[in-house]
């Protein structure tokens, strides 16, 4: 499956959207899917870290158990995702012009069993609308703080 891209510019410094990306337990607040993030462990940051991630997508509800892979700051967090769905995820972010462009990246792969590649495909406008609606929550979250 080709990535899910969607991005936002945020009218704030690199370092204050890297504070708030990298803050993973913080994403409960900007991700209207997220229920709640747990971490396998005491590291809650950097490469290593085990995120389990409770989302929910409608009437679905799934553990969503990934594993930070990238970590370069300010500018790159990825992740691969080990639950039901797996695949890899990246958040990228650059400096531009006084302020800063956050691109969100997700290729994702569903079991068989759901529907594979078909069901990847039917639901990836979706899931690009509920980035979309993130995005647009942390630019507004971080634009207001300033």
């Amino acid at each position: 499956m080709n990535p899910i891209v969607v991005s936002v510019d945020i009218g704030a410094p690199l370092a204050v959207v890297w504070e708030a990306v990298s803050d993973l337990k913080g994403h409960e607040r900007w991700m209207g899917d997220v229920e709640s993030i747990g971490f396998g462990g005491n590291v809650t940051s950097g490469p290593g870290t085990v995120m389990e991630v409770a989302t929910r997508v409608g009437p679905i509800r799934l553990t969503d158990r990934m594993t930070v892979t990238v970590w370069e700051p300010p500018h790159r967090i990825g992740v691969e995702h080990q639950g039901l769905v797996t695949g890899t995820g990246r958040f990228e972010m650059a400096a531009i012009a006084g302020s800063t462009r956050l691109t969100w990246s997700e290729e994702l792969r569903f079991p068989p069993y759901l529907g594979g590649p078909l069901a990847a495909f039917i639901v990836r406008p979706l899931l690009a609308a509920i980035w979309r609606r993130n995005l647009a929550r942390l630019k507004r979250l971080l634009e207001r703080a300033l």
